[in-house]
């Protein structure tokens, strides 16, 4: 079992939710209007010129090819994002237990 974190500026939520749609994941936990710093990125906190703001997403993965499958149309999302500091970002986690 698995467990991703994906992470994406807010402006791209339509189109994670898209990519979860397509690899018929239904089922995640999210929070909006995170804020934080990646490395090497700009940050996201809400504030400055361009306010923009991440949202979190946690998915437990029983059946890990779907999650490979998400990892593939990320990947293939991020071909066609021209920033890099926008592109999506899956964090993936060994899982030992759900209750």
């Amino acid at each position: 079992m698995k467990l991703a974190f994906i992470v994406h500026t807010e402006y791209f939520t339509a189109r994670v939710m898209q990519l979860l749609k397509g690899a018929e994941i239904d089922y995640y936990t999210r929070w909006e209007h995170a804020q934080g710093k990646g490395q090497g990125t700009e940050p996201h906190l809400g504030t400055g010129s361009f306010a923009s703001t991440n949202a979190v997403m946690m998915i437990a993965f029983q059946d890990e090819s779907k999650l490979e499958d998400l990892v593939r149309r990320i990947t293939e999302a991020n071909r066609e994002i021209t920033r890099p500091d926008d592109r999506i970002r899956l964090f993936q986690l060994p899982l030992d237990r759900i209750v």
